[in-house]
C-alpha cells in the first residue's frame, strides 16, 4: 500500500498555526510558559511552533528548550540498536513555570513518561501539557493524553505515522504507511 497523505504542505502549516494560537489563548503572552522540544523527533515540532509565536506575538521572551530522553526510556536496555543520545538545551530553571511537552506523534505515550521523567531534573513546574502534531489516540499503553492536538489518527497495528520536514525531508507532511 503506498503512503497515504494525512496532512499536505498548506494543512501541515495550518494545524502549526492553530496550535500556536491555542496556546496563546490558554497562556497569553507565554512568559511563564517553557515550550521544550523531546528529542529527537519533537524538536523539529518545538522549534516550528517557537518560530510561529514569535511571528504572531513577538515571543522574544518565550522559555524554549530541547530534551533528551533516551536514558528515560524504559526499553533503552532492549532494544537491538543502542540508542544515539541528543543533545539537551535547557539553560534555565522550570520551577513554577507552566511547561508544555511538544512532541510530533503520541502512539504508546513511553516517550511522554520518559520526557517527564528526564524534565523533572531540571526543576519542579507549576503544571504540564503535551502538544503533539498527530495523537494515535487509540494505541495508548499509559494513561498519557495530550493538551493539545495538531491531528488525530485511527491506525491500526502495522501502520506507521511520519513526519515530514521540509527542513529535513524537503516539504511539510504527515503520511500513513504501512510496515511490512
Amino acid at each position: 500500500m503506498p503512503p497515504v497523505t494525512l496532512l499536505g504542505p498548506q494543512a501541515f502549516g495550518l494545524t502549526v498555526n492553530r496550535l500556536c494560537h491555542q496556546l496563546i489563548e490558554d497562556h497569553g503572552d507565554l512568559r511563564n510558559v517553557a515550550l521544550i522540544g523531546l528529542q529527537p523527533r519533537g524538536v523539529f515540532a518545538a522549534r516550528r511552533i517557537r518560530t510561529e509565536l514569535a511571528r504572531i506575538i513577538g515571543a522574544e521572551h518565550l522559555s524554549y528548550g530541547e530534551l533528551d530522553i533516551t536514558f528515560h526510556r524504559d526499553d533503552f536496555r532492549h532494544r537491538a540498536v543502542t540508542a544515539a543520545p541528543s543533545a539537551t538545551d535547557i539553560a534555565f530553571s522550570l520551577d513554577d513555570r507552566h511547561v508544555v511537552l511538544v512532541d510530533d506523534v503520541l502512539y504508546t505515550g513511553r516517550s511522554i513518561r520518559a520526557g517527564l521523567d528526564a524534565m523533572l531534573s531540571f526543576g519542579r513546574p507549576a503544571g504540564v501539557q503535551l502538544l503533539v502534531l498527530v495523537d494515535r489516540r487509540f494505541s495508548r499503553e499509559l494513561p498519557i493524553q495530550p493538551d493539545y492536538v495538531g491531528k488525530w489518527v485511527d491506525s491500526i497495528a502495522g501502520q506507521r505515522v511520519a513526519v515530514e520536514w521540509k527542513e529535513t525531508d524537503g516539504q511539510d507532511r504527515i503520511l500513513l504507511t504501512q510496515h511490512g
